[in-house]
């Protein structure tokens, strides 16, 4: 294309040239575009300005989400996608140790996605994703972004949180840091550390001396 082709120019050449394309070169084409004009916005940094579809295939769950969907919200869930359609892209973050696209938040629309139904030919096996690259192959951002996209809106197993707290403390995150991290008051840090009844969780912390009648 020539350089002084003016914006509506080169939108209706890519236009005509995507139309001629078969289904599956013009899904990664549109999404090659997307990339390149995310790459020259104003707001490349916030994920939300690059959405594009990746094949269910390509997405793995994580191993540590502990948001729990009641089953008559799953299916209400599941109702809004097909009646609204996609208004929450998936979060995700591409894991560079095993080169595999991990999910920060939208386990339970990937889950209804990916199963064979109405929605998933709708959608022809494709989900929409916007990616985190900050989290990159850190495991422990990726379970506090888990967390922070949850807690505004989710109900959580408590002895799934305590196993991530009780994690992020052996990995070294003090009272202070996995509050601050997990929008979490150092009550229920400690709470939570409780649920775990693990002696080392508390190995740092002084106590007051205890006292018992005779």
């Amino acid at each position: 294309m020539e350089n002084n082709m003016t914006v509506e120019e080169i939108t209706a050449s890519l236009r005509t040239l995507l139309t001629a394309m078969p289904e599956a070169q013009r899904i990664t084409s549109i999404n090659q575009v997307k990339v390149a004009l995310h790459e020259c916005s104003p707001f490349k940094n916030e994920p939300v300005d690059c959405v594009i579809w990746m094949k269910t295939q390509e997405i793995k769950a994580n191993d540590y989400n502990p948001n729990n969907v009641a089953p008559a919200e799953k299916a209400l869930l599941n109702t809004s996608l097909i009646q609204d359609g996609f208004t929450h892209p998936i979060v995700a973050t591409c894991d560079e140790s095993t080169d595999q696209f991990v999910i920060i938040d939208g386990f339970h629309r990937f889950e209804i996605s990916s199963k064979a139904g109405e929605l998933n030919k709708r959608l022809k096996g494709y989900v929409p994703v916007v990616l985190m690259p900050q989290v990159n192959n850190d495991k422990n951002r990726r379970m506090a972004a888990t967390i922070r996209h949850n807690r505004a809106r989710g109900r959580h197993q408590i002895n799934a949180m305590a196993e991530i707290v009780r994690e992020l403390s052996q990995l070294g995150w003090d009272d202070s840091k996995i509050g601050i991290e997990l929008g979490m008051d150092t009550d229920e840090v400690l709470r939570l550390k409780q649920v775990c009844g693990l002696f080392e969780l508390f190995s740092h912390r002084q106590f007051s001396q205890a006292w018992t009648v005779k």
